[in-house]
């Protein structure tokens, strides 16, 4: 999976916590949670859900450093990586 397919399932799962997101705004750099207001269930939520769509876990000890959309982007492909093909 490329950095754009990853990017785009990112939102894509974002987006079926938060439908009324507007991707245009969000910032790789921001904290994610605060720019699309997700409470600490919606967040767990969008994880599992990342976790389900892409086949990788994410351990709740990493929860803590997944932050902005960078963050969560350079787990995931490092996760990504990892799994065995």
């Amino acid at each position: 999976m490329n950095d754009s397919e990853l990017r785009s399932t990112v939102v894509a799962t974002l987006l079926s916590i938060a439908p009324e997101l507007d991707v245009a705004l969000l910032r790789d750099n921001r904290p994610l949670r605060l720019q699309v207001d997700l409470d600490s269930m919606d967040w767990l939520n969008f994880l599992i859900g990342l976790s389900q769509q892409l086949k990788v876990d994410i351990a709740e000890s990493d929860y803590g450093q997944l932050v902005t959309l960078k963050d969560l982007l350079d787990y995931l492909r490092a996760r990504l990586h990892q799994a065995p093909a």
